[in-house]
């Protein structure tokens, strides 16, 4: 993804600003080559935007990491971090405190079924690594299927069941982490002809994986309600609900991951809810409070936390449920509710989003696909549309990422802030953005597709 910029990249070090210069001789950034890196240094942010010290601007189309859903510098959220700070800046997890009990009883509340319990973490990472522990601990199995083409996070748990090349420099990893092939229609694993067809031969395949690993040891299913860092893939009507049908068949524990796609995203509470499954833990963080403090955590079923009624968990952490955390989450999802963003979400993406991508393919040869929900899209870039030949190969770097790292400078140039990963941009901006804006965000990637168009074939 896009994380650097070729902004002042030709201003020595020594010119730039202080805090320039002890970022880089300090800071040890993540996912990259330390000396490559020429990052911009943000000087404010405000809605659906962020600046840097000389004033550039740029539309966050990138929602940061998707996670600042309702935007920069939310003053409902800044005022009862504020008003929390004042109040109580932190405090034990073993105690009780006003902003976590409320924090949770809002977080249930919008849960589906009888997801009733929250353990609170820092991020999502620590929400997975939690959710594989306890679904160890309430089966007494040992092994984890997840999905190839999935980010689960980069602790030591969640890398392994990561299902990218960002699981390759963590390995060996956990033990008893088993992948499978979900479904993706556009790139079938299944040879699949239709949405139909993807959706019975992927549950077949994920039947046959569990045959031969032994349901018996399986503790849990983890796998991202919609497809996020790696193509927005939505899953075929079905699928979810037939994975639901083999945990209850094999008594295995079905974790939805909703660290990027609750909360809103997908034009529902959590994108489950749009399959009307309700699984027995849900993942969560970013969007629970836009990453305003960190704050993750797992959404537990009465079942399944019933179980630890008695015996000890064996977790926990020093900033579960941090006050100025909760504080913020309380804020955050009254905002949701009060000014009707859920619904906002899914009528931009029906009748904006959608229909504007559909005519951004029709025009540019190197889009080969557009997929999404609510304000949650991916536009996959390609050299054929015959072939379906991605415009960069997998995991590209250097050179054979040439066309890619074209299309975000454009994006850039032309003052937006892209989400690009392989070969697809995302479409993922903060869900207040005015209609205004988004359109656009939009008309500015579609400009820059013309940079990709040059390595298509017409």
């Amino acid at each position: 993804m896009t994380t650097d910029t070729e902004h002042d990249a030709q201003t020595p070090t020594q010119a730039r600003s202080a805090a320039y210069r002890n970022d880089r001789a300090h800071v040890f950034h993540s996912w990259s080559a330390q000396a490559s890196l020429d990052p911009v240094v943000v000087a404010g942010a405000s809605g659906s935007y962020f600046w840097d010290e000389s004033g550039k601007s740029w539309l966050d189309f990138a929602s940061q990491l998707v996670n600042v859903n309702l935007g920069h510098q939310h003053p409902k959220l800044i005022e009862a971090i504020k008003a929390q700070a004042d109040k109580l800046c932190t405090v034990a997890p073993y105690h009780a405190n006003e902003a976590t009990a409320e924090a949770a009883r809002l977080i249930a509340q919008v849960a589906p079924g009888d997801l009733n319990k929250v353990f609170f973490t820092s991020g999502g990472a620590e929400a997975i690594e939690n959710a594989v522990r306890i679904a160890r601990h309430h089966t007494g199995r040992h092994k984890v299927l997840s999905a190839y083409r999935s980010y689960h996070g980069a602790t030591a748990g969640a890398i392994s069941l990561t299902g990218d090349p960002r699981r390759w420099g963590a390995e060996p990893g956990m033990s008893g982490a088993v992948k499978f092939w979900g479904p993706y229609p556009y790139r079938s694993a299944f040879h699949a002809s239709s949405p139909e067809q993807e959706c019975e031969r992927a549950l077949a395949h994920l039947a046959d994986v569990l045959m031969v690993e032994g349901p018996h040891s399986v503790a849990a299913i983890v796998l991202e309600t919609v497809v996020g860092g790696n193509g927005i893939l939505v899953p075929p009507d079905g699928y979810l609900q037939g994975v639901r049908a083999l945990c209850d068949r094999y008594g295995i524990v079905m974790v939805a991951d909703e660290v990027m796609a609750g909360f809103g995203r997908c034009g529902e509470w959590f994108a489950i809810d749009r399959w009307r499954v309700v699984p027995d833990l849900i993942a969560f963080a970013k969007g629970v409070n836009c990453g305003y403090v960190p704050l993750g955590g797992v959404i537990i079923s009465e079942r399944i936390a019933e179980s630890f009624a008695s015996k000890v968990f064996p977790g926990g952490l020093t900033y579960s449920g941090h006050p100025l955390a909760c504080a913020a989450a309380v804020a955050c999802i009254n905002v949701y509710r009060d000014e009707g963003i859920i619904e906002r979400v899914r009528r931009l993406g029906d009748e904006l989003i959608a229909p504007a991508l559909d005519a951004i393919k029709q025009r540019h040869p190197s889009v080969g696909d557009v997929r999404g929900v609510g304000m949650f899209w991916a536009i996959e870039l390609v050299r054929d549309r015959a072939s379906r030949e991605p415009l960069v190969p997998y995991n590209a770097a250097g050179a054979d990422n040439r066309p890619m790292s074209e299309f975000a400078a454009a994006c850039k140039q032309g003052g937006l802030w892209p989400f690009t990963h392989f070969n697809r941009t995302h479409v993922v901006p903060p869900l207040t953005i005015s209609e205004d804006d988004l359109r656009k965000g939009l008309a500015i990637i579609d400009e820059a597709l013309n940079v990709t168009d040059r390595y298509a074939v017409a």
